[in-house]
């Protein structure tokens, strides 16, 4: 039987519309930010950085092998789009075997944590935590560097350092064109990349309350067996950002119908919703209430950098108003 192109019957069209969108806005959104009209400037702004989002989470898509048949097609569409969102540096399969070590180990599994580090440096923990106030995604900024500078510092990331150099040269170049061409467009793209950078960590912050390994480059131990599906569920939020109208919540592709990604993880963006409501229906215990999420997001801004562990909101001490959440586990960054 000869195998279709796309994975799914009814994945031609969604998934075509989204790789579309992807194209026009980010060409669009760049065409824009090169306008000399401020008026065209700002949407182009939300533009870029939207069409970045969706192309972070068509990335989420292809490590999951939902877009297409063959694995090696979904690998080939992860690694074009990952020159987009600046993820590059990084190694796909690398990143792949990241996403799936968190489902397996019902955990966020990384090659290091950053945070004793941190609190290690102290005037470092100040500036991160003054940038922060500022909504300067000095976190995540500081996540994509360790990418580039790793490769020269760790031996187990040295086999990325030719990696690392080609990607260097090419997107520094391509950005120092469009600097030469556009200051205001060059400071304009940096602005929405940025938007990117804060929807995504918007999105991670409260999806689990799980622990944090340092095992990624290690096989898997016995810690990582400790955990059930009930816990995977229990420790799983959906942020949903609406209710009432579900289309809104294709502004992140459907990534914020967490439990049921979890529950099923081959399903793919578009059918979601239904599973959520047929997995679901009306328990509404692990739906984390948009409202809150925007304010604990303001709330918490600076205590999020070196928290490492939350309590669960439906255990004794814990509530969704206490709920601080994590940052720096951005699937794009592999390590």
């Amino acid at each position: 039987m000869k195998k279709t192109l796309f994975r799914y019957a009814d994945g031609p069209w969604p998934n075509l519309f989204a790789m579309g969108y992807i194209a026009l806005s980010y060409l669009g959104g760049l065409a824009l930010i090169m306008a000399e009209s401020w008026l065209l400037n700002l949407p182009g702004v939300l533009l870029l950085g939207h069409g970045m989002v969706i192309a972070a989470y068509f990335i989420h898509e292809c490590a999951h092998n939902t877009i297409f048949t063959r694995s090696e097609h979904n690998a080939r569409l992860g690694k074009m789009l990952n020159w987009l969102t600046g993820g590059c540096y990084g190694d796909y399969d690398a990143l792949q075997h990241k996403h799936h070590r968190h489902h397996v180990d019902k955990a966020d599994v990384v090659a290091f944590d950053y945070r004793p580090g941190l609190r290690r440096h102290p005037g470092l923990l100040r500036l991160m935590r003054a940038l922060e106030w500022a909504y300067v995604p000095a976190l995540d900024i500081m996540m994509h560097t360790l990418q580039i500078l790793l490769p020269f510092t760790h031996p187990a990331y040295a086999h990325r350092r030719a990696r690392v150099l080609s990607v260097v040269l090419i997107r520094g170049s391509l950005f120092g064109l469009l600097a030469v061409y556009s200051p205001k467009a060059a400071l304009l793209y940096v602005l929405a990349y940025f938007l990117m950078m804060h929807v995504l960590r918007f999105m991670d912050a409260f999806q689990h309350s799980y622990e944090i390994f340092e095992t990624l480059n290690q096989p898997r131990g016995e810690e990582a067996k400790r955990f059930s599906r009930e816990y995977e569920h229990a420790h799983t939020y959906s942020n949903l950002i609406s209710q009432r109208h579900p289309w809104l919540n294709l502004l992140v592709l459907n990534f914020c119908y967490h439990n049921a990604h979890h529950f099923k993880q081959a399903v793919p963006w578009y059918q979601l919703p239904a599973l959520h409501q047929q997995q679901y229906g009306e328990d509404q215990r692990q739906l984390f209430p948009f409202a809150r999420q925007l304010g604990n997001y303001h709330r918490y801004r600076m205590q999020r950098i070196d928290n490492d562990q939350d309590l669960h909101p439906h255990e004794p001490g814990g509530s969704w108003d206490r709920f601080v959440g994590v940052t720096g586990v951005n699937f794009l960054t592999a390590f």
